[in-house]
């Protein structure tokens, strides 16, 4: 009998594996957004009588490109970015991102979001880049996040409609990643209500 067998069979019996064990100290957080209450928005039927519009997926610095949670220290050294070791994203701020400003757009706006150009044809794309997705400390026990990103409406003669930046902060209620994730959704909700109305006005006055 091989070597390499015998110690795939004492592996085996002794319920080990060769495949590491994900570590269940880290806290995985989703981008939730805060759905309104009826008060706020009634019902309504919308009639998807707009453009057809192709939101491709969000891009973002390769530094920012991962699960990872950022903070800076503005207090020491602001030009440097770390992140937290057990608390992270479920998948990178972008594709997050990308996936509630669909939703968004979908039900809240007159146009079709369209999923795939090869079945449509798309009148317009609207191209995002993320600048800034980090919360920042002021002190080690005063922070708030920080999100800047820039959006590109194209239209499908390739010319650029309409480009705007988009920014906000907004304070911590605690100063750690689970403050930073309810802040970022509070930030981020914001921002997408301002992308639709900056949208709705692109395309009706172009």
């Amino acid at each position: 009998m091989k070597k390499s067998t015998v110690i795939l069979g004492l592996l085996l019996l002794t319920g080990c594996t060769v495949i590491p064990k994900p570590d269940s100290s880290t806290a995985i957080y989703n981008f939730a957004v805060y759905a309104p209450s009826p008060v706020e928005r009634p019902e309504q039927h919308i009639v998807k009588n707009g453009k057809k519009i192709l939101i491709p997926q969000i891009t973002a610095p390769s530094w920012l490109d991962t699960p990872a949670i950022h903070y800076r220290l503005a207090y020491h050294n602001a030009a440097q970015s770390y992140t937290y070791a057990n608390s992270r994203w479920s998948s990178p701020p972008a594709f997050l991102l990308t996936q509630q400003i669909k939703q968004k757009i979908a039900a809240d706006t007159h146009h079709l979001v369209i999923k795939d150009s090869s079945v449509a044809i798309v009148e317009y794309e609207l191209h995002i880049e993320i600048e800034e997705f980090s919360q920042i400390f002021n002190t080690l026990s005063d922070s708030y996040v920080s999100i800047r990103f820039r959006a590109s409406l194209v239209n499908n003669a390739h010319r650029l409609v309409a480009q705007k930046i988009f920014s906000t902060s907004h304070a911590t209620a605690t100063a750690d990643a689970a403050g930073a994730v309810d802040s970022f959704t509070i930030a981020s909700n914001r921002l997408m209500n301002e992308l639709v109305e900056w949208l709705n006005s692109a395309v009706d006055n172009f």
